[in-house]
């Protein structure tokens, strides 16, 4: 069965975004929603299950707005979870599954979040935290029953009346976090309508691409990643299609290009690395990957070589695309553009979207001419939670979102990213920001300095370096080995943060005014 687009906005328009979800459910009900590792969730069965774990949150005592940490790797409950929290009211605030408990620690406090959703394999790091903070908030694990510490909520026995609860398409549904340049990350409130005009965005332009039983999307980038939930999940989700889930930790390139071939996939959305792998791999050109309909790519450039061989084995286009946490997704791409893909660039702006590109004091620059990238619709977000300062510095007095990266526009409407935000490293689509590694690697009592810059990987695009001036000022012999160092920030923060990369220096380049000059660090 079909759904009909032409109801589908006007049936749901407002309020809970969930039953969107309800429209699809009652469509195609017994047709797979989710399948992990031979598991699957029939789409009634997910929307019956989320239904009640929206209940049995209610009955552990968390109410309506109190946030809910979804700290979980790739897996059925997540969707489950995520879904449950919309229909309760309460905020879900996704947490990076590789984060430790210094990560933690200002996520729990900044949302005061109510419960944490985990897995026993992340629970050691979520005590620690949690013994840190003045808090205690309800802990649901997700996993071995006999693994579970005393006093968690089996996330299988959250289970109450079946619940969706009323609210304004204005309620906050969604609080990821993102980090600026500098300072602590901040939280972004992403609403209910603005989850809603996202969806809607994708789903009326791939109706005419394929049908529901069509909608195949394997779903390997981390779940929370906005890419990766609304994108990759929410959207062929909410198109009655199937989602094939696997944990972004145990990413496999050919186990991804078996998988293509043995479901039919026909929606994968990748990082560059993902890409590369694949082509790399000695398996690549054994599989058929000729389901594929719909391929997109983000968070940095593909080489040449790496998108053509692929698109010629695959003969298909890879689309990329360009969105914020902050825009719930993307603002542009390249799937439904007038003139169809054009590769280099990000393609046109959603619909909705209205897009600027200015200079420093504001003015519309030129075709062609580079300058910051605005935007503004229906997706952006509310704002900061809790930064009324962020938020002024965020948002121009017509309410375009200030997006901070450098972009130009060709006449016929697509448009190019030029640059990242100033300094942020992107690796294998990964967001690292120089400033919090500076500071973890700050703390080690044989560092007085540390400046850190992304460096140019062939796979990862780029990877983590870091200048270390020694506190017995002696690059030479420093008091302290690479293995040492990197080790520090292993046992600290996420894996893909740590240098990769060190070198001891004796001084650290700098202007008169005493700023670090990272452009004589990088050669650029």
């Amino acid at each position: 069965m079909h759904l009909d687009l032409d109801t589908f906005g006007e049936t749901v328009h407002g309020g809970n975004v969930a039953r969107m979800y309800d429209e699809t459910a009652a469509v195609r009900g017994d047709a797979p929603a989710l399948e992990s590792h031979g598991e699957i969730l029939t789409h009634e069965e997910l929307q019956t299950v989320s239904r009640t774990v929206a209940g049995g949150l209610r009955e552990l005592g968390i109410e309506r707005t109190e946030p809910v940490m979804v700290y979980l790797p790739n897996c059925p409950q997540y969707v489950v979870a995520s879904l449950a929290c919309f229909r309760a009211g309460t905020p879900v605030s996704p947490v990076n599954p590789q984060y430790r408990s210094r990560e933690l620690v200002h996520q729990l406090t900044d949302t005061d979040a109510a419960a944490v959703i985990t897995h026993v394999a992340l629970r050691e790091h979520l005590a620690d935290a949690i013994a840190k903070i003045d808090a205690d908030p309800t802990v649901i694990t997700v996993g071995d029953r006999d693994a579970i510490p005393e006093g968690d909520t089996h996330f299988d026995d959250v289970r109450g009346e079946p619940t969706t609860v009323k609210l304004d398409g204005d309620a906050v549904a969604s609080l990821p976090y993102t980090s600026g340049t500098t300072g602590q990350p901040k939280g972004v409130r992403l609403t209910h309508d603005n989850i809603r005009a996202q969806l809607l965005t994708t789903i009326t332009v791939r109706a005419n691409d394929l049908s529901p039983d069509e909608e195949n999307s394997l779903v390997w980038l981390p779940l929370y990643h906005i890419t990766g939930f609304i994108h990759t999940a929410l959207q062929p989700l909410a198109r009655g299609g199937t989602l094939y889930v696997r944990s972004a930790a145990n990413w496999d390139a050919e186990a991804a290009m078996a998988t293509i071939e043995r479901d039919a996939i026909s929606t994968y959305i990748g990082v560059t690395a993902m890409y590369a792998d694949m082509v790399a791999d000695d398996s690549f050109g054994d599989y058929d990957l000729s389901s594929l309909v719909t391929v997109s790519e983000g968070g940095a450039k593909l080489t040449g070589a790496v998108q053509d061989a692929f698109e010629e084995t695959a003969n298909v286009a890879i689309r990329e695309g360009y969105g914020l946490t902050e825009t719930t997704g993307s603002t542009h791409t390249q799937v439904g553009a007038l003139y169809g893909p054009r590769h280099g660039t990000v393609g046109q702006p959603a619909r909705h979207t209205d897009c600027r590109i200015v200079d420093s004091s504001g003015e519309e620059v030129p075709l062609g001419e580079s300058g910051e990238i605005l935007v503004r619709g229906p997706q952006v977000m509310d704002g900061y939670h809790d930064r009324p300062d962020a938020n002024e510095r965020a948002f121009t007095d017509a309410g375009f979102f200030r997006t901070g990266d450098i972009g130009r526009r060709d006449r016929e409407g697509y448009y190019e990213i030029v640059d990242r935000k100033k300094h942020v490293i992107v690796t294998a689509g990964y967001n690292v920001y120089p400033s919090e590694v500076e500071n973890l690697l700050a703390e080690h009592e044989a560092v007085r300095e540390a400046a850190v810059v992304g460096v140019p990987d062939e796979r990862r695009n780029e990877t983590v370096k870091a200048f270390l001036v020694p506190t017995n000022g002696d690059p030479e012999n420093p008091g302290v080995t690479i293995d040492e160092i990197q080790q520090f920030s292993l046992d600290t923060i996420a894996p893909y943060k740590h240098p990769r990369e060190v070198a001891f220096v004796a001084e650290l380049p700098r202007t008169a005014s005493g700023k670090i000059q990272k452009y004589k660090l990088t050669g650029e």
